[in-house]
């Protein structure tokens, strides 16, 4: 159910140790002369220029499918949780019960690779047998629910959200889902690429299934199977660009219009399974699929069905399982789509699977020792600057009328702001955790938080609540509760540092804080108002007026070139390229307000205040990455390759071009006549 919530987030997300090492050496914010490529001019290729040297002084680790900033403050911060959970664990006089107790016995199981080892595929055998038990329909769905408590998204997807049409509400909600390439498109293209990879998954399932004791032909056959049926749920999928509409994803439903819906999946029983029988309404977010599971219900045979659930059971509990399950399931889904040439030291993915599973539970123990209250109180201040540089530009925009204006405004003011660590943390208490078995621990977490979840379907929106644990390096807006989140994880260098100038700041942690405020206002956000509520508030002229700047921003990003043949998609990463561009242009407003009534900075390592400010950006982005991974990406994240990131908006920006002196006709500087402004 994670990934479920993970699809209702409207998050800042890319990938990037190095950089930050070196900040903490050079009290510079992480920038130096030694990142830049003096062979490319600024007006020529600024991503090249100000990250080349970087770039070629960088090389991914193996263990990595790209590697800058994101990655390296990731593994900053996963050092910093092993040292906590390493003394978790040898702590033997932790309060049972107590977070303590629980973070360090989830470590040590996880790191108890001989016990993994000799349990083997054990943890999943009694499911296994549950599932060869089925022989009917209902038993089918039975199942399907019970999986849905382990965290397995078998079929489709369920779970709580906010009511986005009464966003004080929280509601259940359910998705389509139940396939394990990254998107539909993986099944359904008929290009040369995708037709390999699906050769590649099919004799990748076969030996998982071998691995649980299937015979060669059997396991073949079975994998085939997997693949026809995930094939079909496929096709009746909504694209990735679809699924960015909010307004085809609200579909509210009551029990009676489900069940003229659904003939051959019960909604009365689904619900008396997962013991939320009071349900009475739901949004059923792509009611194409379920009509097509529907029909799939019955036209498939239930021992398809069977072997189906087999795979989404063992590829789920794979990592958790001994290392033939783990090394298999790393070598297609890291080393083969992704490009990745080894796997992470164990403690990494155990330090990585606590975070995951009980994340506050440590969080709260992180940011005790690395966030403090000058940190938070340093990052309210330029929120409130950032904000102010917002509210001051929709005062004033041109193609903006009173009414939406005043509208907008009273969006922002509405804004909520969360910086660090929730003010009131995760309760535990019902979760058991012990050192006997790193599989269970798993499976109990994850019981945990579904039900944690779905409890708070029918009750009032708990607004406290945060979407990310506090060491992730990472940001989001979230519409339905109109609030901007910065956790504590990437409240560090390169992203803000305390030691570096402001210009640095403003262009590294004041255009992400920017970014995330436009989110308000991209082309998803637009559609909710100060409450969170989806409505028009747009008046005609004022939509029209947007949706025009909107679409000169998709046109750009659909003319990026990724390889041969593959450009971004400008309307899957629409509202990150509109968030990046309208957070410049805020970031870069409030950064000039702040040296007002002040003797100007003095220039840096040869650069001016506006020019380190750009620099800040691109310090961000930097980042190398394996083929596949950019493919990756490109296919399937609606954030744009980090070179994009960075070139594309700063090609709109006069005040980039007359800070490092671009004229008419360079790479960087595009006509006046081609230039994307909304904010």
């Amino acid at each position: 159910m994670r990934l479920f919530k993970q699809k209702l987030v409207g998050a800042f997300i890319a990938s990037s140790l190095m950089v930050a090492v070196v900040t903490a050496q050079n009290g510079n914010g992480g920038f130096t002369a030694a990142n830049l490529d003096r062979t490319c001019q600024p007006c020529e290729d600024f991503y090249k220029f100000a990250t080349g040297g970087w770039q070629q002084n960088n090389p991914i680790p193996a263990a990595f499918s790209r590697w800058g900033s994101f990655a390296i403050l990731s593994e900053k911060n996963r050092v910093a949780l092993r040292e906590i959970l390493e003394a978790s664990s040898k702590n033997t006089k932790a309060r049972a019960g107590s977070n303590e107790q629980k973070i360090g016995d989830f470590f040590a199981s996880c790191m108890d690779e001989a016990e993994i080892e000799a349990a083997g595929m054990t943890p999943i055998e009694p499911e296994l047998k549950r599932i060869d038990k089925i022989n009917d329909l209902r038993g089918l769905q039975s199942e399907v629910a019970r999986l849905h408590s382990f965290g397995v998204g078998a079929m489709f997807g369920f779970g709580s959200i906010q009511d986005a049409k009464n966003s004080n509400m929280v509601i259940a909600a359910a998705v389509q889902g139940g396939l394990t390439l990254p998107d539909r498109d993986y099944y359904t293209s008929t290009e040369d690429k995708m037709k390999a990879t699906r050769v590649e998954y099919v004799k990748h399932m076969t030996i998982m299934f071998g691995l649980i004791g299937d015979d060669a032909a059997t396991a073949a056959a079975n994998a085939n199977t997997v693949l026809m049926i995930e094939t079909k749920l496929a096709q009746a999928s909504m694209t990735n660009v679809e699924r960015r509409d909010p307004v085809k994803t609200y579909n509210k439903m009551a029990l009676a219009q489900l069940k003229e819906l659904n003939k051959n999946l019960w909604w009365d029983g689904y619900f008396s399974d997962i013991n939320y029988s009071h349900i009475s309404e739901l949004n059923v977010m792509q009611p194409d699929f379920f009509r097509a599971l529907d029909k799939e219900l019955s036209s498939t045979a239930l021992a398809d069905w069977k072997t189906y659930l087999r795979w989404q059971l063992v590829t789920t509990a794979a990592p958790t399982l001994s290392s033939k399950f783990g090394d298999a399931n790393f070598d297609f889904f890291s080393r083969y789509l992704n490009g990745t040439k080894e796997q992470l030291p164990r403690w990494r993915r155990c330090v990585a699977a606590t975070d995951g599973n009980i994340g506050e539970a440590l969080g709260e123990v992180y940011v005790k020792k690395n966030f403090t209250p000058e940190a938070k109180s340093r990052m309210q201040s330029m929120v409130k600057n950032l904000i102010a540089a917002l509210r001051e530009d929709l005062e004033t925009i041109a193609w903006m009328g009173d009414e939406t204006r005043k509208q907008a405004i009273g969006k922002l003011d509405a804004f909520a702001q969360k910086i660090g660590y929730p003010d009131r943390w995760r309760d535990y208490s019902a979760l058991k955790i012990d050192r006997k078995s790193y599989s269970e621990n798993t499976m109990r977490a994850r019981i945990f938080e579904f039900n944690r979840d779905l409890n708070q379907v029918g009750k009032v929106v708990d607004r406290g609540q945060w979407l990310m644990t506090p060491p992730t390096v990472n940001a989001y807006y979230q519409p339905l509760k109109n609030e901007i989140v910065f956790p504590a994880g990437i409240l560090q260098p390169p992203f803000f540092d305390f030691t570096a100038d402001d210009a640095l700041n403003y262009g590294a942690i004041g255009a992400v804080i920017g970014h995330e405020m436009t989110h308000g206002f991209d082309d998803r956000g637009r559609q909710f108002d100060a409450q969170g509520n989806l409505r028009v508030w747009w008046t005609p002229g004022d939509l029209e007026n947007y949706q025009t700047r909107a679409t000169c921003v998709e046109n750009q990003f659909s003319g990026f070139k990724v390889e041969e043949g593959l450009f971004q998609n400008g309307k899957l990463v629409l509202g990150e390229s509109i968030a990046d561009l309208g957070g410049l242009k805020i970031a870069y407003r409030a950064f000039q307000k702040s040296m007002e009534g002040k003797p100007r900075p003095k220039d840096i390592d040869g650069f001016t205040p506006e020019q380190r400010f750009f620099l800040g950006w691109s310090q961000v982005w930097a980042t190398n990455y394996r083929p596949e991974a950019a493919r990756q990406q490109t296919l399937n994240d609606s954030h744009p390759l980090s070179r994009f990131r960075v070139n594309g908006p700063l090609s709109n920006l006069p005040e980039f071009a007359k800070a490092f002196g671009c004229k008419a006709g360079d790479p960087m500087i595009r006509p006046a006549s081609d230039r994307c402004e909304i904010w």
